[in-house]
């Protein structure tokens, strides 16, 4: 029987699922992790894993960062300009290291399909 997703879209949702949302994420990757029987799949999952991890600890420290400047009477300008680049360059850094490792993922033959291919060939 014919699968409906091929590996490289499994792969792409569970970039793409990581990035929107750690409970996304626990779905798709969780599932892929536990009942995948592809170790590929299950490679991208974790990998995503770690790299949800660390943007989420990333958030985190700045969400107690913010905090802080917010009970805080007197603040320095600096502060708040430092924050406020930290903060975007973390976004900007999260859109670009999903980006890259879901494209990457998606454009990586799958080792199955190249041994197919070679097994076609030599049998012509």
């Amino acid at each position: 029987m014919k699968e409906g997703w091929s590996n490289r879209w499994k792969k792409l949702l569970i970039w793409i699922s990581g990035y929107l949302s750690i409970v996304a994420f626990a779905i798709v990757g969780g599932y892929a992790i536990v009942k995948s029987n592809d170790e590929e799949l299950k490679k991208t999952a974790k990998k995503a894993f770690i790299v949800t991890v660390i943007f989420t600890i990333i958030a985190a420290f700045l969400a107690v960062y913010s905090a802080c400047m917010s009970i805080a009477d007197t603040v320095s300008a600096g502060a708040r300009d430092a924050f406020t680049w930290i903060t975007s360059l973390s976004i900007i850094a999260e859109v670009i290291v999903y980006a890259v490792f879901a494209i990457i993922d998606f454009c990586k033959k799958d080792k199955k399909v190249e041994v197919i291919e070679e097994k076609e060939d030599k049998v012509d």
